[in-house]
């Protein structure tokens, strides 16, 4: 039987800080939507850059979004941290620059932000739009190892 317990402060951010990959999840007028994202972690705030389009209007709508983060090495190993908090589009240059630094430092490429599509699948043109999850709640559950 596997045995999970929660992770220490500590744990939650070295896999966040580790990562660098995890699952957006917004809601709008009672309807969900989770999407994959790359992020960069500089403790307490989670960045990311993406195009604007249906997370954007949802966040627009509803800052409120929760964050999960894992590492699965399999059934019995892995961790997995859920943030809850509120998404603050970045307007300041000085936030926007300390942001990009972030990211870049995580993904070089910007991908998939950046990418050789210069419009969406509507014919709209991709803006580009950054943000930070100020973290409000954070738990973490991590397997043991069998004994």
């Amino acid at each position: 039987m596997v045995k999970i317990e929660d992770m220490t402060p500590e744990e939650m951010r070295t896999l966040l800080d580790r990562v660098g990959f995890g699952h957006l999840g917004c809601a709008r007028e009672g309807q969900p939507y989770v999407v994959p994202m790359h992020y960069a972690y500089d403790s307490p705030d989670i960045y990311f850059l993406t195009t604007e389009g249906m997370k954007t209007e949802y966040i627009e709508s509803n800052a409120k979004v929760c964050f999960q983060v894992e590492e699965v090495h399999d059934a019995t190993s892995w961790r997995s941290v859920m943030v809850m908090g509120r998404a603050e589009h970045l307007t300041r240059p000085d936030e926007m620059e300390h942001a990009m630094q972030q990211i870049t430092r995580r993904n070089p490429t910007l991908t998939p932000a950046i990418n050789a599509t210069e419009t969406d699948a509507w014919g709209r043109g991709n803006t580009l739009a950054l943000y930070r999850i100020k973290p409000e709640v954070m738990d973490g559950r991590k397997t043991l190892a069998a004994t």
